[in-house]
């Protein structure tokens, strides 16, 4: 019998067998019969990121936006040479420092409208300028800025208010000045003209000095107040409610629009009112507060928008010490968390309607034609103006020279 099974034509057949058997007993052959352990899946805000349910357009408009952020910051470096223009050598060394993961030249030549890409006549290397049609953008959003001075102020006022203890970080400020569309000298251009209504106390605290209840009203207490008059809602049914918006494609659960209507319904400390008045004590009507704070925050920025580990810088003062993410996953009809852009960005559904805002304001008008020139790449450039610009910039510095 041992001949037969170990004989010369079977040994060829046993590897052939072999991996049959161990595909079958994977255990072992006495193991086969127990039941395996399936390990339950992970649900944390990681997977609940990467789960949800994607807004193309906005996707799409944050990956725009990145590269006009790109080209203003490289703009910014240019800007800061004595004669307005860099070697393409020189920007080179600093791609790293702006985020740039492609050769400069390649970027800079996808944007003629923006960048103007030139021989230098003397020193016969390629150089780089701003071209007159973005400085003059670049111009308009600045005074569309400095003229709205008074809205800066509301804005700065009404961030000291939400604040437990009026006061504000100015290093996170500065950090989100170009989304509360504040000047870069705002320290030296706007508080100083509003000393009544708030202070530095100390070289980087703003403090809010009188507190002005008619400011107290958040953006969606008006929204509230036109769903009550114009769609003749019950005043349960908005007192606390927020605007809903689910991306194209969100699954509806079983069970999930009652649970939505029953939080839409649930009390809570709203953004304005004092939370020392009110001690909260049910973890549902915190979580709601801080949706309603973070909803207003998103209301007073230009585009709607601020980047999440920018938010991180307000969480003390805002009283908004919880898993910011996990929050904002929790509402995808309020919030939108988009990834693209190389990094992650909370937009506010209510505000943007096929990739625009729905209520344009002037910085953001302004803005949106910077990203014009982005998006129109290569299209409608003249190959005529760029002898006579050299000619114009040679000229320049001949006299510059002498």
């Amino acid at each position: 019998m041992a001949s037969i099974l170990f004989g010369q034509r079977n040994l060829c057949v046993f590897p052939l067998r072999r991996h049959i058997l161990d595909e079958v007993y994977q255990h072992g052959p006495y193991n086969c019969t127990i039941q395996r352990r399936w390990k339950k899946p992970v649900d944390s805000a990681r997977t609940r990121l990467e789960g949800r349910t994607r807004d193309h357009k906005l996707d799409k408009l944050m990956i725009q936006l990145k590269n006009l952020r790109l080209a203003l910051d490289l703009h910014e470096l240019i800007s800061q040479q004595r004669n307005k223009y860099a070697s393409l050598q020189l920007l080179s060394r600093w791609r790293h420092e702006v985020g740039l993961n492609i050769e400069i030249g390649a970027f800079l030549k996808k944007y003629p409208h923006i960048f103007d890409i030139y021989v230098h006549p003397i020193k016969r290397n390629e150089c780089c300028k701003v071209t007159p049609k973005m400085s003059e953008l670049i111009a308009q959003e600045d005074a569309a800025i400095r003229e709205n001075e008074p809205a800066i102020a509301k804005r700065l006022k009404k961030l000291l208010m939400l604040s437990k203890d009026g006061t504000l970080n100015m290093h996170a400020l500065w950090l989100v000045r170009r989304e509360l569309g504040l000047p870069d000298d705002y320290r030296c251009s706007i508080l100083p003209n509003h000393q009544s209504d708030f202070s530095l106390s100390s070289p980087d605290t703003l403090t809010l000095i009188t507190r002005d209840e008619n400011l107290a009203v958040a953006d969606v207490e008006e929204w509230r107040a036109k769903e009550y008059t114009e769609k003749w809602l019950a005043e349960s049914e908005t007192k606390y409610a927020f605007p809903i918006n689910f991306p194209t494609g969100f699954k509806i659960e079983k069970g999930f629009r009652g649970k939505l209507g029953n939080w839409q319904r649930l009390p809570y400390t709203k953004a304005y009112e004092m939370n020392e008045l009110h001690p909260i004590r049910n973890i549902e009507r915190l979580e709601k507060r801080i949706v309603g704070i973070l909803h207003e925050f998103l209301s007073l920025t230009i585009e709607k928008m601020i980047p999440l580990e920018r938010l991180s810088h307000f969480r003390k003062p805002f009283e908004m010490e919880v898993n910011l993410r996990e929050l904002i996953l929790k509402h995808p009809g309020i919030f939108y968390i988009s990834t693209k852009g190389s990094t992650q960005t909370v937009l506010l559904r209510e505000s943007y309607s096929k990739g625009c805002l729905v209520h344009p304001n002037p910085v953001y008008n302004v803005r949106r034609k910077m990203l014009g020139l982005i998006l129109s790449g290569c299209c409608g450039v003249d190959e005529m103006d760029s002898p006579l610009w050299f000619s114009e910039e040679h000229n320049q510095e001949s006299s510059n020279e002498s």
